[in-house]
């Protein structure tokens, strides 16, 4: 069974989910979806044979496309996979999959009540050695600390500083540091030990609204997380998860390619995994499994482990004064 896909969006985000895509031979593009018909005409011409639309109503009102990616604006998700679905359409949307709990809640409830399948687009959750990660867990004894970063800076905000406020730091787009890498960092945490019971956040506010970088300190019952994230210095520093028996080392959370256990003798385990395909690859394997399986939802980036991290995340920009237009 093939899936036909519809994308909605142009960007150089969905270029690598159809690249990864054409990968699975149960994948084919067969509509693009854009506010322009010209950036819709260039990006449809690399890929032979997909239609193109600017009207999102018209692209699932037929029988053209059995599912939607959804790489827009943050801001955009809820709205967009609201058509999506309410017509019956499977959508695998893009992270954060909405501007808060509130908007992914109605998403939920949407995709239950149409009986459809929605899976937010967290790609290193499904990659190889995400896997590694949690079945060498055990190894660890008892855990005391999740630690991890994502510090990039933005190619973006070199003309921030000149003046010019892009879509990565516009608060109008749902943007910053937090909601494009920190989740990166806090959605891993969440499927390997669940939501915690608390959260501590502090971030530095940009003039234009959005958070630059912050941090995360969260309480488990019996062991703590620390996140860092930020668009406007870089880290180097691999994440951690911390046992009382050794540590394991990962050398990227949001794309983890390497992982290894030290323990406290001295000794290091090596455990990476080869990986024989590009990150997004995974998470498209998984959707099409899920479809072809009849299932609605992924045991991995479930409901309640989106929603627990948009909570996370709407608890964090509580506490640093970082507000959208969606939560009014």
């Amino acid at each position: 069974m093939t899936i036909r896909f519809g994308v909605v969006g142009t960007n150089w985000i969905t270029d690598r989910f159809v690249q990864a895509g054409l990968e699975n031979e149960e994948f084919i593009l067969t509509a693009v979806y854009s506010r322009t018909e010209e950036k819709g005409r260039a990006f449809a011409a690399k890929y032979a044979g997909a239609s193109i639309y600017t009207d999102l109503e018209e692209m699932v009102s037929g029988a053209e496309v059995d599912a939607v990616y959804i790489a827009s604006p943050n801001s955009m998700h809820a709205e967009q996979s609201l058509i999506c679905l309410n017509h019956g359409k499977h959508v695998i949307c893009e992270k954060p999959a909405a501007s808060n709990s509130r908007e992914l809640k109605a998403m939920i409830d949407a995709a239950r009540s149409n009986d459809v399948l929605l899976m937010e687009a967290m790609k290193s959750t499904f990659m190889p050695n995400f896997g590694v990660i949690r079945d060498n867990l055990y190894k660890l004894g008892q855990v005391r600390r999740y630690f991890a970063g994502y510090c990039q800076y933005s190619s973006r905000y070199d003309a921030y500083r000149q003046g010019t406020v892009l879509n990565a730091f516009n608060p109008e787009y749902s943007n910053g540091s937090l909601m494009d890498l920190g989740i990166y960092c806090l959605y891993p945490m969440v499927a390997l030990f669940g939501k915690p019971d608390s959260v501590k956040a502090v971030g530095m506010m940009l003039p234009s609204g959005v958070d630059g970088e912050g941090s995360m300190v969260m309480r488990y019952p019996d062991m703590d997380a620390v996140v860092m994230h930020s668009k406007i210095a870089d880290s180097y520093l691999p994440a951690e998860i911390q046992g009382e028996n050794g540590t394991m080392v990962i050398d990227k959370i949001n794309q983890p390619y390497q992982v290894k256990i030290h323990y406290r003798d001295g000794t290091i385990e090596e455990l990476t995994l080869p990986q024989v395909f590009e990150p997004m690859y995974y998470e498209i394997q998984e959707f099409i499994h899920l479809l072809k399986s009849g299932q609605r939802e992924s045991s991995i980036n479930s409901h309640a482990n989106s929603l627990a991290v948009a909570e996370l995340m709407e608890d964090a920009r509580a506490q640093i004064g970082l507000r959208y237009a969606s939560d009014l």
